[in-house]
């Protein structure tokens, strides 16, 4: 196992059976993951049928926490992956799966936390969830017949991630700033938004989401740390404080 953060936590949204609850927590546990957490799970939490399906993976269970929402299921992590079968036209690196657990451990040694996110059954993720993911993670499978289930993504994912780790893990680095989490660049998207929003940026309001996806990735694509983030929400804060001082010294003037 890769010194640094823990290892993957496995995010499953909106699952819409208790059986694929449990035959993913299986699967983890198969490959050394334990920290699960449900989105919204539609098959209801506590569910009976996940525990029988779990066939002993009771410490996956167990410790698993339930969340509102995916950017509340995220919050403290530093680096997401986001698994689906058709790679969406948005600017984010879509990977194998191979690839997938390489960033992982990478930023694992980091100490960098990290998780990786399914979508429900039926429908895969949306693309606002997609668009929270680092990366998006596709698995090359027969284009002919693509479904695949729940657990059998995560335990594709867990075998590939429990492989890599058997080798040389990368030394962690010297003490570094504290990374940023998703909760963090969340705060700074939305704190610039809503200067954003004060000045009248978004003239064409049917512009508006797709702007400010715009703005989301170009701010999640970078590896920011806690006092980056700091520093920046002080320069937006600093830049609107000044504004308003300018325009109170004509006013009075």
């Amino acid at each position: 196992m890769s010194a640094g953060g823990p290892p993957p936590a496995v995010i499953l949204c909106r699952t819409q059976m208790g059986e694929n609850i449990g035959t993913a927590a299986r699967a983890m546990l198969n490959f050394g993951l334990t920290e699960l957490r449900l989105v919204a799970p539609q098959c209801g939490w506590p569910n009976a049928k996940a525990v029988v399906a779990a066939s002993g993976a009771a410490v996956v269970l167990n410790r698993l926490e339930v969340f509102k929402d995916l950017a509340a299921a995220t919050a403290d992590l530093h680096h997401t992956l986001a698994t689906t079968a058709r790679p969406r036209e948005m600017a984010k690196p879509v990977v194998g799966p191979e690839a997938a657990a390489a960033s992982a451990l990478a930023a694992q040694a980091e100490g960098r936390r990290v998780g990786i996110v399914f979508g429900p059954e039926r429908t895969g993720l949306t693309n606002d969830e997609l668009l929270l993911a680092d990366a998006l993670v596709s698995y090359p499978v027969n284009p002919e017949f693509s479904s695949l289930n729940v657990a059998q993504a995560v335990l594709l994912f867990g075998y590939v991630w429990y492989r890599q780790t058997a080798g040389d893990a990368p030394a962690p680095p010297a003490a570094t700033a504290m990374p940023a989490t998703k909760a963090e660049l969340g705060d700074l998207v939305a704190h610039l938004v809503r200067e954003l929003d004060a000045v009248d940026f978004f003239r064409v309001e049917e512009r508006r989401a797709s702007l400010i996806r715009t703005i989301t990735v170009l701010l999640e694509g970078r590896r920011w740390n806690s006092s980056e983030v700091q520093l920046m929400r002080g320069i937006i804060k600093d830049l609107v404080g000044g504004r308003k001082a300018r325009r109170k010294g004509s006013t009075s003037g």
